[in-house]
């Protein structure tokens, strides 16, 4: 079975190549993404509610190397737009808003598809 989404910003093989065939460090690398991803997701959303610029930046900082370890290239390439725009004072609001709910769109689909390929593993599938 294949874990490459190109259409869902997912390429799970380098997961996979790391895991070496361990099934358990791919459940427990997809647990650590769920539990932290939507906190992350939550942080930066109430964070722009709040114009906190820096939170915006530093939760964006933190989130974009689990993007790039699951394989969501494109989501991790915005959400360090994100991280920079926010860095710099946010001068165009409406545009790092809109980049972060593009972002937050492709990875709250794909926790789904995580959930799923997770199931499947401790299944032994």
């Amino acid at each position: 079975m294949s874990y490459i989404f190109p259409e869902h910003d997912l390429d799970l093989s380098f997961l996979f190549e790391i895991a070496d065939g361990s099934d358990d460090f791919i459940v427990e690398s997809i647990e650590m993404f769920l539990q932290q991803t939507p906190e992350l997701l939550q942080t930066i959303t109430t964070a722009i509610e709040n114009k906190e610029w820096a939170l915006v930046a530093t939760a964006s900082h933190k989130l974009k190397p689990n993007l790039g370890f699951f394989g969501m290239p494109i989501s991790q390439a915005t959400i360090q737009e994100v991280e920079i725009m926010a860095k710099e004072g946010a001068s165009n609001p409406d545009l790092l808003v809109a980049k972060f709910k593009t972002v937050k769109q492709l990875v709250v689909s794909n926790l789904d598809r995580l959930v799923k390929i997770k199931a499947d593993k401790e299944a032994g599938l």
